[in-house]
């Protein structure tokens, strides 16, 4: 087939997305190699009309957060599926991105950076946006770029949300400054910016909309209380997606009450950002695993928590699962199980559960979906288990419990 290649040496693939009718389905491409490592499954259509969705329905400009998942094939489904605008952390991601998209709009988002790398995103790389949620970061960013408004300087300033927002994730704890801090730094960081802007990120996979509602409302206040002007609102990431027995609300009730709250600052001359990442990636993603042993309960099988299901570990996410037996006859009754993941570490470990037919045996393959987002891209090479393969494939998303699927390429 042709189509699988060692994840370590993954070129950027330059195939139109229009010729998806020529590649495999997940269960074709299964039975053909019956694959001995992982195999990361990327949905390039699955993933622009994601994008597109978004893109046509944010009332806004859309940063791809790139460390949700940055691989070059994904970055230029984005691309087609209409992203313009993106959200780097790292040199690396700035570099990534300006060499697959040399007219792409990068911000340096990270609220903390290194001045090489502040230097590098402005002096070579085209960077004109920087965040902050401290004084020293501002004076590090003025420092290093020898910049100010008449340069086009971008400044905006992180401001920690308000608490309980609702969020499977809480990550107010280590960026984002108090209302008091911001007020102090938007009205530093004024008088050097050609485009000044407040931000804030409200957590990830966000189940309550009405949690962006109230941290505009505090973005609004740290405003007033500057009494500057501001040029941009950013209302970051968090936008969820479905996994079992977890459905949000469709994406346009969030996005209702980002345009109502935003509108009600009374800001005619600011403009709207978001920075989705799993909202965009995640359905376009999947692993499949062999299964090497069964103990009960228990699959061991050949990737785990130090590979792209380190989701699946620690913070308990639930992913949809279906067995791949290329011979057929799997039992109709399910049951949940639990895996293990291939290293030597107990707590490589993800406890699901995972609902699967009742016989599932060792040398079965098991499809795990949703994991566009935050998979593959958290990978290590604890204990030597760092292989996969990446496969481009033509099935749909996994949602929820069910595996939708396409009829298989000819």
């Amino acid at each position: 087939m042709g189509l699988i290649r060692s994840r370590s040496a993954v070129a950027p693939l330059r195939r139109s997305l229009r010729s998806e009718a020529r590649l495999p389905s997940v269960e074709a491409l299964v039975a053909a190699e019956r694959p001995a490592e992982p195999v990361l499954c990327l949905r390039p259509a699955v993933i622009a009309e994601a994008a597109r969705d978004f893109v046509g329905g944010f009332p806004g400009t859309v940063l791809y957060a790139v460390k949700c998942n940055p691989e070059p094939a994904v970055l230029r489904a984005l691309w087609e599926g209409g992203v313009r605008h993106f959200d780097c952390a790292s040199a690396a991601e700035v570099a990534l991105v300006r060499s697959l998209f040399p007219e792409a709009a990068i911000h340096f988002m990270h609220p903390v950076k290194s001045r090489p790398a502040i230097r590098e995103a402005w002096e070579h790389q085209g960077v004109r946006d920087f965040v902050l949620d401290d004084a020293s970061e501002l004076a590090k960013i003025l420092a290093e770029t020898g910049a100010g408004a008449a340069d086009g300087l971008g400044l905006v300033v992180r401001i920690a949300p308000p608490p309980g927002g609702g969020a499977l994730y809480d990550l107010s704890g280590k960026f984002g400054a108090g209302l008091e801090e911001a007020v102090a730094l938007l009205r530093a960081a004024r008088p050097h910016a050609a485009r000044l802007g407040i931000s804030f990120h409200v957590g990830s996979q966000c189940m309550d909309p009405l949690a962006y509602r109230r941290a505009i409302a505090l973005a609004g206040q740290a405003i007033r209380m500057a009494g500057v002007a501001v040029e941009v609102v950013d209302v970051g990431g968090g936008f969820p997606v479905a996994y079992p027995e977890i459905e949000p609300l469709p994406l346009g009730a969030y996005f209702a009450e980002i345009e109502a709250a935003f509108e009600a600052l009374g800001l005619p001359q600011a403009e709207l950002w978001a920075e989705p990442g799993r909202a965009l990636a995640a359905a376009g993603g999947s692993v499949v695993v062999q299964v090497q042993m069964r103990r009960g309960g228990m699959l061991y099988v050949n990737d785990g928590v130090y590979g792209s299901l380190s989701d699946a570990g620690a913070p308990g996410f639930r992913f949809p699962a279906r067995l791949l037996r290329p011979e057929g006859g799997a039992s109709p009754v399910r049951r949940g199980f639990s895996l293990f993941g291939p290293t030597c570490d107990s707590a490589d470990i993800m406890r699901g559960p995972f609902e699967l037919p009742e016989d599932v045996r060792e040398g079965d393959w098991i499809e795990i979906g949703q994991l566009g987002a935050y998979g593959a891209c958290l990978r290590t090479g604890f204990n030597g288990f760092d292989r996969a393969r990446l496969a481009e494939v033509a099935d749909r998303a996994m949602l929820g419990d069910v595996a939708e699927e396409l009829p298989q390429a000819a």
